[in-house]
């Protein structure tokens, strides 16, 4: 039976993986292409309505699917059910938008922003469409249907934003590839599912769903509240320009900080819901998620920050030179997500979205002070204050959650501190080579090769058991890909 669990946690982390790996990846190389073709205001436009639409999706998830993954007999009432909610806030949410929009524009002072909000808002229906299409999937663990969705919406979606952009269709090149991106996969999941809902709301699934599932909306819109506050700040007190450059930094950070997290998040909560009344079993599980999880994201994150400025000059060109000044701290930052999110998991499977909400509460009073920093003093001590608050946040979420399982923090710690030590040598290898006055189409393939070679003999030379760990089940997946 564990050999069973651990082969499909195997499965789901690898398939999930390659999901998220194409759909960052694609995009990423999409983004390139439209990052020379677009200046920073037409990102930092977009970054200004991503503030809105991502409270709204919060919304209109309403802890919902959440619920549905956690609970074991899960009926078509349940289904169903969930599929009525997501579908009317996302219609209700979408009318109250669309008839402010003129106010968010002339809040920030940009007239345009009008039909661009009205047009990528629609997004949010087709979103609703898609929740519990996704949810079924992944309750079965099946990301494999979902890697396939996710590759063919992305790169034609990717084609149509090119297109557009070499046809001067500017900001709008940005909207027309996230709409068609979000009807693509929409339209698939549906294919693949086989399953049509039906117009039967059930009270009784309503209210034990939304009983367990509202505290996870209420701490999900903190949540989003709050890391889109930070982009409200840069919008809101110095220009779009400057919104474009930060939001491009986060771009390049997400490519592995949130794409490692939600490969966690996804797998890991029903996996670990699957086995939430063995506490002896979960506690194995949960300590080796984040022995490999953080052995990958630390390295990978450090790695990233180091060689900001020249693989930002090579890939999108010197206009985007802030952006490179302000990612090293955001990927000290993302180092920590995929941790975050394997602790508050751990909270979820357990029913604890009483605490998880307490915990969300608290810690965004304690994030209004770099919010502030950034009003009065700028970007670079706002994300530095960040990182402080980051770290205080990881102490609330693994406190409740190690005491559950008797993992505590400083076990946790003790656990990754090897793998950030790794991190800190790779990255200080190869960040100073960037003062070397020769091209950064140089010096960047110079820091990737030295790179991975300190890295190969410091993880054989101290013997990393995470590094062994990691190998030992990518190597599989490997022999796979080569046989095929």
């Amino acid at each position: 039976m564990a050999e069973s669990l651990k082969n499909k946690t195997v499965k789901g982390v690898g398939w999930s993986a390659i999901d998220n790996v194409a759909q960052y990846g694609v995009t990423f190389i999409v983004s390139i292409v439209l990052a020379r073709l677009l200046s920073p205001d037409d990102y930092g436009l977009i970054g200004l309505i991503g503030i809105f639409t991502a409270v709204c999706n919060t919304l209109i998830n309403a802890g919902f699917t959440t619920a549905l993954i956690r609970k074991k007999d899960a009926t078509d009432d349940d289904y169903n059910t969930v599929f009525i909610v997501n579908l009317g806030i996302s219609l209700l949410l979408y009318a109250i938008i669309f008839f402010c929009s003129p106010l968010i524009a002339g809040f920030f002072q940009r007239e345009e922003l009008v039909w661009l909000t009205r047009v990528s808002s629609f997004g949010m229906i087709l979103g609703a469409l898609s929740l519990v299409q996704q949810t079924r999937l992944t309750k079965r663990i099946d990301f494999k249907s979902q890697t396939k969705i996710t590759i063919t919406a992305s790169i034609s979606s990717g084609i149509l934003g090119i297109l557009l952009a070499f046809l001067n269709f500017g900001v709008w090149a940005l909207v027309a590839q996230a709409l068609s991106s979000q009807l693509i996969r929409t339209a698939l999941l549906w294919h693949v599912n086989k399953w049509i809902p039906q117009l039967n709301f059930s009270k009784n699934s309503f209210h034990e769903l939304f009983g367990f599932g509202w505290k996870m909306m209420v701490s999900g819109c903190i949540d989003t509240v709050w890391k889109e506050l930070y982009q409200f700040v840069v919008g809101t007190f110095y220009s779009p320009a400057t919104l474009g450059q930060y939001t491009r930094a986060k771009h390049f950070s997400q490519l592995l900080s949130s794409n490692l997290t939600s490969v966690v998040q996804r797998v890991t909560y029903p996996v670990l819901s699957s086995i939430q009344d063995d506490k002896t079993r979960m506690a194995s599980a949960y300590r080796k998620m984040i022995k490999t999880t953080m052995f990958v994201t630390s390295i990978c994150c450090f790695f990233l920050g180091a060689v900001s400025e020249p693989l930002i000059h090579c890939l999108i060109g010197a206009k985007w030179h802030e952006a490179a000044i302000y990612l090293p701290l955001i990927c000290i930052n993302g180092s920590t997500y995929p941790l975050h999110a394997i602790n508050l998991n751990m909270l979820q499977v357990q029913g604890r979205s009483d605490l998880f909400l307490g915990l969300e509460i608290i810690k965004k009073i304690i994030a209004v002070g770099p919010l502030l920093i950034g009003a009065f003093w700028g970007i670079i001590p706002m994300l530095l204050a960040s990182i402080a608050t980051n770290i205080f946040a990881y102490f609330l979420n693994s406190k409740y959650s190690g005491k559950l399982l008797g993992y505590s923090s400083w076990m946790q710690l003790k656990d990754i501190a090897p793998s950030y030590g790794i991190a800190f040598i790779v990255s200080l290898s190869v960040y100073f080579l960037k003062y070397l006055p020769i091209s950064n189409w140089v010096i960047l393939p110079l820091q990737i090769i030295l790179g991975g070679i300190v890295f190969y003999f410091v993880c054989r030379y101290t013997r990393n058991q995470d590094y062994k760990e990691v190998i030992t089940m990518v190597s599989p997946l490997v022999k796979k890909t080569k046989k095929k």
